[in-house]
């Protein structure tokens, strides 16, 4: 527990320097941890006995860095993604043995953690840098409060399993709680930021709360099943007591989305 404690510090402070920083630096850690996530993704594939084609989808992450910062739009990538998974079909089916499953457990890094990441770096294109900050805070902050409350929360009072398919150890009391945190911490990011920014009401800060804690829980129930599938409790050691970078952002991904799709609906009017 001591080590988990001491890593999580580490993390958020990297994660709050990184942001008071912000522009390029920022980017470049990100899109750092996007490589090291699809690597982690791969690997655990790979030792399940799948057998990914993974160079399409590394050529459209190394594509999508400029094609991005040139069109300021994760939508325009679409495009780039579905021809990187057109060339994944494509090498599999001229295999001497081609698998469905091949073609499908390598385009699956592509939408849950290539374009979902890319849509992190989108909210860097809110109308200025207090909406920037604001966004990303909230894509961050939003499923790991909300994460965290519900391992605390869950390991003491859980009793009723939340899906034990994929996860025995989460309860639908820590699931309940982690929304009730995720709401709590977009709230707090509404008084944090209010005083000091034009901001949109509260309401769409509790709204935020909600979708994205939930989208936040799915994210990481979506990282437990493939965990489940590959045999793995982790999906790498690179953050002790906390797994790999995917084990960190699994939920991040998800819940920045929900952000992304805000910003884009409303354009962050003000009322």
């Amino acid at each position: 527990m001591i080590t988990r404690i001491i890593t999580g510090v580490c993390l958020v402070t990297l994660l709050v320097t990184a942001l008071a920083i912000g522009g390029w630096v920022f980017s470049v850690l990100y899109m750092l941890t996007i490589c090291l996530a699809m690597y982690e993704v791969y690997r655990a594939l790979r030792e399940a006995g799948h057998r990914p084609v993974q160079w399409p989808n590394w050529l459209c992450l190394a594509l999508s860095i400029p094609l991005f910062n040139l069109m300021g739009s994760v939508t325009l990538l679409l495009p780039l993604v579905a021809g990187a998974a057109m060339l994944v079909a494509t090498v599999v089916m001229f295999r001497p043995e081609p698998r469905l499953e091949d073609i499908l457990v390598s385009v699956m890094p592509l939408g849950c953690v290539l374009l979902p990441g890319m849509c992190m770096l989108g909210l860097q294109n809110a109308p200025d840098r207090a909406d920037q900050l604001m966004l990303t805070v909230m894509a961050f902050g939003v499923p790991l409060f909300g994460d965290t409350l519900a391992y605390f929360f869950g390991s003491r009072f859980g009793k009723h399993p939340f899906c034990p398919a994929v996860s025995p150890h989460k309860s639908v009391e820590g699931a309940v709680a982690g929304m009730a945190g995720s709401m709590i911490f977009a709230m707090a990011v509404w008084g944090g930021f209010s005083p000091f920014a034009p901001m949109p009401p509260w309401w769409h800060f509790l709204i935020l709360g909600f979708l994205g804690g939930f989208a936040g829980e799915m994210g990481d129930l979506f990282a437990s099943l493939i965990k489940r599938h590959c045999g793995l409790k982790d999906f790498g050691t690179i953050f002790p007591g906390h797994g790999g970078m995917m084990d960190r952002l699994d939920s991040v991904y998800w819940s920045t989305v929900i952000m992304y799709v805000y910003l884009n609906l409303s354009s962050l009017m003000i009322p």
